[in-house]
């Protein structure tokens, strides 16, 4: 029977069923009981400790709400709850707060859209309508928005056919004949719809606040010009929309022509086209040969500042490096240190230098950055000079007829159509010559350089070298970097100083089978990147494919010395290396040392320069920190019996400095 009880003597369940609830929802419950009071009793058991309170079996959250209000003093604590006492049956009153729980219909959300509309109708306004309801002012403004859906939609999120995301989805932008349409679409579709996917659709005709072109021209400019603004409601981050896409194409484009103008102007160039894309693609380059340059060479100066520079650097890592340093000097360390990385930067990273004769006939792109502003594109390209006019017969006069290679008025369409055809031709001819084939590829890779001018090459083939990971690091006295000095200067050079591209390749045809291959192997060894083992941005599987293929002893070209490796490695990274070569007994023995004697010291073992046994010699010889191998193993235990050396003959890897290896040895004994 129903009956009312004192809220003090109401106390809760163990036995509810309802284990979590969510805040929002109980803040809205609360507000709802304060504004109509509560519109449902409570079920509740009577306890037989302490006698005279019963507890709350189901209605747990109506409960909670008006402790909170009486707690709140909005309430009197004998605040008479209207409660159905049910017998204390066990199984029964949990199966009674179940169905309470479990037959709880929510309101439809197109009923809520209806229900804030009759309110504000009346004469209400969204902040009291979500003050009564306990919601806030940005949920009645949504369901309001769904209530303003186009009238197929709100159908079909009344009668449950499309979910509240989907409806909000739809609700993303105001166009009420948009929404139609896109119902329209997905409702003849198979797949069931997406919120995302229509809420693509429905945005697809528009435009976000944070697109560059929006950026560009900025809203006052927008809005000055007739553009409308649309703001999503639903959006977390309160994403615009900008409903006018043709007036801000049209404001971004003069804003770019006019930018493009004045940069024209500033450099100098023949030309600056404007995109608004942010790269410039294959569309927009066609017909266009791109003007390779060669990054500024160093003064003698310059040089001079660097080699300072990195001095200076190095004396700062160390202190960072150096146990006994302070938190403060590392501190002025590091800053310091960053100060200098950033002068050698603005050393070495310099623009490609443009000779001043070839400014007025090269030119440029202006592109839109991601963040709005237009950006020169650092890529240079010249217009092919244009075929000379049509001439008569009678113009020819007695020079007799037109040359063949002169505009006889063909389309450019036809032009272009024809030069496709002409090309398969070519191509055809020349992958049926080998070696001619091979003589254009080596010759296309090499020949490509700023001092042969802008001659037309009519082919995609290069040999680009690789950004360097370091910018100026230079290694003149390392073995490698000799032997390439030496094998670049061996090179035939007799046919680079004619002046045509023709002319060059017929020269490079008459060298010798031996000099050609020669030019084709510094081609290809000129694009090899920078790498080293293991994984990561530096590493490369095929690199180390090919070096073991190669059968490379990284340790005949390469030994680690204090300035090339240990000076710029951790004091624990050197007592790995020491412990690899002869165990920890060989790490113990400097474990007291300072960096820069430690470092001293590991340069000595792995030259071999040290007391000890002979296999422990031949083990410091041969190691090598992990990134130089080819191999995770020494790359001289995978390796072939032996390696092509620079003359040609074949070297053996034991016979690789075996004579010095051993005389050492014997003097040590």
């Amino acid at each position: 029977m129903i009956q009312t009880i004192a809220l003090g003597k109401l106390v809760p369940s163990k036995r509810n069923v309802r284990r979590r609830s969510d805040a929002a929802a109980d803040a809205q419950l609360r507000a709802d009981i304060e504004a109509r009071g509560l519109l449902q009793n409570l079920i509740v058991t009577a306890n037989k400790k302490p006698r005279g309170t019963y507890a709350v079996e189901a209605g747990g959250r109506r409960h909670s709400a008006l402790k909170a209000l009486a707690d709140e003093g909005k309430l009197p604590t004998d605040f008479a709850v209207p409660c159905l006492v049910l017998d204390d049956l066990g199984s029964a009153v949990a199966e009674a707060s179940l169905a309470e729980n479990f037959q709880k219909l929510a309101l439809n959300p197109a009923d809520e859209c209806l229900a804030f509309q009759h309110f504000i109708e009346q004469g209400s306004d969204v902040e009291g309508v979500a003050r009564r309801f306990g919601v806030t002012v940005r949920f009645v403004e949504g369901r309001l928005r769904l209530a303003s859906l186009a009238p197929m939609v709100f159908q079909a999120l009344a009668d449950g056919e499309i979910t509240l995301d989907i409806a909000k989805a739809y609700a993303s932008t105001p166009d009420r004949e948009r929404q139609a349409h896109v119902f329209d679409q997905m409702s003849r579709g198979y797949g069931g719809a997406h919120p995302d996917s229509i809420r693509r659709m429905m945005t697809q005709a528009t435009v976000s606040g944070a697109d560059p072109r929006a950026r560009l021209v900025g809203e006052d400019a927008y809005l000055a010009a007739g553009g409308r603004i649309d703001r999503d409601l639903f959006a977390d981050d309160s994403t615009t929309r900008w409903l006018d896409i043709a007036i801000l194409e049209r404001l971004a484009t003069e804003k770019m022509e006019a930018t493009a103008a004045a940069v024209a102007a500033e450099t100098g160039y023949a030309w600056v086209r404007p995109t608004l894309d942010r790269y410039v693609d294959w569309q927009q380059t066609e017909g266009l040969q791109r003007v390779d340059l060669a990054p500024p060479s160093l003064t003698e100066s310059e040089q001079d500042q660097i080699a300072t520079l990195e001095a200076d650097a190095a004396d700062k890592m160390a202190l960072i490096e150096d146990e006994n340093s302070s938190d403060d000097e590392r501190a002025v360390a590091e800053t310091e240190l960053e100060s200098i990385e950033k002068a050698i930067e603005t050393l070495t990273e310099k623009p490609p230098v443009l000779p001043e004769e070839l400014r007025p006939t090269v030119g440029a792109f202006l592109v839109l950055g991601p963040d709005g502003t237009p950006r020169l594109h650092q890529t240079l390209y010249v217009e092919p000079a244009q075929a000379p006019e049509a001439v008569t017969e009678s113009e020819a006069g007695d020079e007799g007829p037109a040359s063949p290679t002169r505009a006889v008025g063909l389309s450019q369409r036809l032009t272009d159509e024809l030069a496709i055809q002409r090309r398969d031709i070519l191509a055809v001819h020349v992958a049926a010559d080998p070696d001619f084939a091979l003589d254009l590829a080596i010759f296309l890779m090499i020949d490509r350089k700023p001092g042969h001018g802008v001659e037309r090459y009519g082919s995609s083939l290069s040999a680009r070298a690789p950004q360097e990971p370091v910018i100026g690091f230079k290694t003149p006295e390392a073995a490698a970097t000799l032997a390439r000095i030496e094998a670049e200067q061996a090179l035939d050079r007799s046919w680079t100083m004619l002046e045509t591209a023709s002319a060059r390749f017929d020269a490079f045809r008459a060298l010798g089978a031996d000099e050609r291959a020669a030019w084709l192997g510094h081609a290809v060894a000129s694009t090899l990147e920078a790498s080293v083992l293991g994984a990561g941005a530096s590493g490369c599987d095929f690199h180390d494919h090919l070096g073991q293929l190669l059968g490379i002893d990284v340790a005949a070209w390469w030994r680690p010395t204090a300035a090339n490796f240990f000076d710029k490695v951790t004091k624990p990274v050197m007592f790995d290396a020491l412990a690899e070569i002869d165990g920890p007994a060989l790490a113990a023995r400097y474990g007291n040392a300072k960096k820069s004697d430690l470092a001293a010291a590991c340069e000595k073992i792995c030259a071999g320069d040290f007391i000890g046994e002979v296999g422990t010699k031949h083990l410091a010889r041969g190691w090598l920190p992990t990134a130089m191998r080819f191999t995770p193993a020494q790359a001289a235990e995978a390796a072939p019996e032996s390696t092509p050396a620079l003359d040609g003959t074949s070297m053996s890897h034991a016979d690789a400095g075996d004579g010095e290896d051993n005389a050492v040895d014997r003097e040590a004994a």
